[in-house]
């Protein structure tokens, strides 16, 4: 079965999950039929920025990929399947930049606060009716990238995945909440192709250090080169495309970026 997500093709005002604010009057409009026509605000869905992601019990992912309605998050998909996947996508930014950088490729953002899911989700419905036959390549979903990856992607279906600004878990008993863990990789590098790139940004160093040191220990992946870096267009949106990556740097903060290409097993013969 199917994971319970809200279809992104409509928006009935009632799924919205908005919340009483005292910073204004909301200036979201809504057409006749209930549906926002213009960018959602985000005091209106206010969530805690730390979640355990280990205790989220309440999500139902489709039992494998090939019975997972990808219709129902873009309109035109086709025979195609999603190929970027930005893993705790926030407010959606690097999603909206990717969606008119790359306008042949579906991209998906995952998000395990619900009330920032529902967000992105109404910022895409908005955009798409905004602006006609764009952003239909881009989506959200609410699940748990800690547990059920391998119940949407098939083994070497994607070619980037995306990092940003993870939360850091700074206290030593919960850096096994850290979204990068040697048991992680293992998955990622399940659902990355040969070649597919491998994106990680924070303003933590020893979060930087953390991320660098076991991706770069891992067999499965090796550091991209200068030469990759410079002629990835993606590069530049790490640290400036997020609404976390504008926090940063609007008060003074480090902006530390590592990112690896997947390759060959070197234990197994091609």
């Amino acid at each position: 079965m199917a994971s319970r997500i809200e279809p992104i093709q409509s928006a009935p005002i009632e799924n919205s999950t908005l919340i009483e604010s005292s910073e204004g009057d909301d200036d979201t409009d809504l057409n006749t039929e209930g549906i926002i026509t213009s960018l959602p605000q985000k005091k209106y869905y206010r969530q805690r920025a730390h979640v355990n992601p280990l205790s989220i019990q309440n999500l139902l992912p489709p039992v494998c990929p090939s019975v997972m309605k990808w219709s129902e998050h873009y309109p035109d998909i086709g025979p195609n399947c999603v190929e970027f996947l930005d893993i705790g996508c926030g407010y959606g930014g690097l999603l909206i930049s990717l969606s008119t950088l790359f306008a042949d490729k579906y991209i998906l953002g995952i998000e395990i606060r619900i009330k920032v899911m529902d967000y992105v989700n109404d910022r895409i419905k908005s955009l798409r009716l905004t602006n006609a036959n764009q952003y239909l390549n881009i989506s959200v979903l609410r699940t748990n990238a800690m547990k059920y990856l391998p119940n949407y992607f098939n083994k070497a279906q994607l070619t980037k995945l995306f990092f940003l600004y993870p939360d850091p878990h700074f206290k030593k008993s919960k850096h096994k909440w850290r979204i990068i863990s040697p048991s992680l990789l293992a998955e990622y590098a399940y659902i990355l192709q040969i070649g597919g790139v491998l994106y990680t940004a924070t303003d933590v160093l020893e979060v930087h250090e953390w991320m660098k040191k076991h991706i770069t220990d891992h067999s499965l992946f090796t550091p991209m080169t200068s030469e990759e870096l410079s002629s990835d267009s993606c590069i530049p949106l790490l640290t400036t495309s997020t609404e976390e990556a504008a926090k940063v740097t609007r008060n003074g903060g480090q902006h530390y970026i590592a990112c690896f290409k997947r390759i060959h097993d070197p234990y197994v013969k091609y």
